[in-house]
């Protein structure tokens, strides 16, 4: 069974940094690509970033290129979003992605 498990939200002023974490298990996470999306209030799911099953291909929404970096640790099967100068739009819940299944998701919340 896939578990997917986020942490790392928090509320945090404009201009902030948070490290969300997702610990995984129940599938080969070293050949899986991962994602992470979010959903603000009030508004559908949105793909922020992804990464490749090595590690060595990123992407990103243009609405966080520049301020969020996503990275992985196959070795402790752990997906990370470290993000900088947060902006109030960013607050949203968060959920690392694979294929489909997610887990319960973590708040982020940018407010002074």
């Amino acid at each position: 069974e896939v578990q997917l498990v986020e942490s790392g939200g928090g509320l945090v002023q404009p201009g902030g940094s948070l490290r969300l974490s997702c610990a995984a298990s129940g599938f080969t996470f070293s050949s899986a690509a991962l994602s992470w999306v979010r959903q603000a209030p009030g508004k559908g799911l949105e793909w922020v970033s992804g990464i490749s099953s090595g590690g060595g291909t990123t992407t990103y929404s243009n609405s966080v290129k520049g301020r969020f970096t996503i990275s992985r640790d196959n070795a402790k099967n752990t997906l990370y979003l470290q993000m900088n100068n947060l902006k109030p739009e960013d607050t949203a819940v968060y959920y690392c992605n694979m294929g489909g299944a997610r887990g319960q998701g973590t708040q982020v919340t940018v407010s002074s």
